[in-house]
């Protein structure tokens, strides 16, 4: 965020200096997509309820904001390794929220904020965590076939790579 706040005044430094005629429509949208950007980040929650499943782990994520942003979806990676019927081990989510068009109508709007996403992300760890749907196939049969050892697992998991 410290990054952005400052490219931020640095834009406002560039276009007092600038003619009209040198400023473009990508610059104004990125710095339209910014401002969005800033406001939205300084919203987000600190705390979020952990329970269930993957409770006590620290998981990372990539966020990258495309330049058309908030008309399309941010893309995310969880960059932790994790044992999850949502979350492949190499990164890739499947959450409706991050997809443009979805089946159940759920998917991206421009209504919608980073904090839906964050939200969107700590509900796969609790209410949205799905085993019928899932695109890490093997970590859902494994849940199917022995809840028990699928808990061990993800255990394991945490311990190795969330901590």
């Amino acid at each position: 965020m410290l990054t952005l706040a400052s490219k931020l005044k640095r834009d406002d430094g560039l276009k007092g200096s600038r003619t009209s005629a040198s400023t473009s429509d990508s610059t104004r949208r990125v710095s339209v997509r910014d401002k969005l950007l800033v406001k939205e980040v300084a919203e987000l929650e600190a705390n979020l309820p952990y329970e269930g499943y993957y409770q006590g782990g620290k998981f990372q994520f990539e966020t990258e904001v495309p330049d058309a942003y908030n008309m399309v979806p941010p893309r995310v990676k969880c960059l932790t390794k994790i044992w999850h019927p949502n979350i492949t081990e190499t990164g890739e989510i499947c959450l409706s929220l991050l997809r443009e068009h979805s089946i159940d109508g759920t998917g991206w709007a421009p209504t919608r904020t980073l904090k839906d996403v964050v939200w969107g992300l700590n509900s796969l760890f609790t209410d949205l965590l799905n085993f019928d749907d899932p695109l890490n196939i093997e970590a859902a049969e494994h849940h199917l076939r022995d809840k028990e050892d699928f808990r061990d697992k993800v255990d394991e998991y945490i311990k190795r790579y969330a901590r």
